[in-house]
């Protein structure tokens, strides 16, 4: 073998494994193209399911505010019916003695 032909399949070789190193990167690039359409979805999922979430956790904080504002009221009436309790006892008993002391004095 002359030093030519040795040269030619040497160049060969490398022309050969240069168009594999080409097939590989259309390859490369292409599973890149696939990767950023797979994560390009996946942040929409992640958009979506975030609005989801955030819009949920106003409506329960709403509800939370509004069962606040209703237990406020309701322990005001609470607080009255109470109040006016104890007062009616109070009066009831003040009668009760004032009847005890016009049958006693009586």
């Amino acid at each position: 073998m002359e030093p030519t032909d040795l040269t030619t399949r040497i160049l060969i070789e490398i022309r050969e494994e240069q168009q594999e190193l080409r097939q590989e990167l259309r390859e490369t690039k292409q599973e890149i193209r696939e990767t950023k359409h797979e994560l390009r979805a996946v942040e929409q999922r992640i958009d979506h399911v975030s609005d989801d979430l955030g819009r949920r956790i106003v409506e329960s904080e709403l509800r939370t505010a509004t069962a606040i504002h209703e237990l406020g009221g309701t322990l005001r009436e609470v607080h009255t019916l109470l109040k006016d309790r104890a007062l009616h006892d109070r009066v009831s008993r003040c009668e009760r003695e004032i009847d005890d002391l016009k049958h006693r004095l009586g």
